[in-house]
């Protein structure tokens, strides 16, 4: 199996859960990003662990192929870049997250947006 196959099946899965949590349960989820962005320690612990993730990503798959692998790639660089920015620029985040928080549409986007990906990677990691 591939490094590409590995990671659609590692990832796709979650992407697809965490879509279908965020649609069916969206205040429970709007609780917790309300609570993530008011704490600073939250945010560092967030912005280490997505630094870890990112960076895991990028060493192990940093395929700029035009095909479906290319996803797996801009999810690593676009989580190292994240977490670089949460680390150093909280503020961003916060006022992303207020974002998020103040337009529902926005947040039901993310969700499906989740959802679109995970089911991508699932295909392409288990069925192509």
């Amino acid at each position: 199996m591939s490094a590409s196959t590995f990671i659609a099946r590692l990832l796709g899965p979650m992407f697809v859960i965490l879509g279908i949590a965020m649609l069916l349960k969206p205040h429970m989820f709007r609780t917790i990003l309300s609570e993530f962005i008011g704490s600073p320690t939250w945010l560092y612990f967030a912005g280490f662990l997505g630094l870890l993730a990112g960076l895991a990503l990028v060493l192990t798959h940093n395929v700029w192929a035009p095909d479906w692998r290319l996803i797996i790639t801009l999810i690593g660089w676009i989580t190292l870049v994240r977490a670089l920015i949460t680390i150093f620029r909280p503020p961003w985040i916060v006022a992303a997250g207020a974002a998020i928080l103040g337009h529902f549409r926005v947040f039901l986007g993310t969700a499906a947006l989740n959802l679109i990906i995970g089911l991508l990677l699932s295909y392409f990691g288990y069925v192509a």
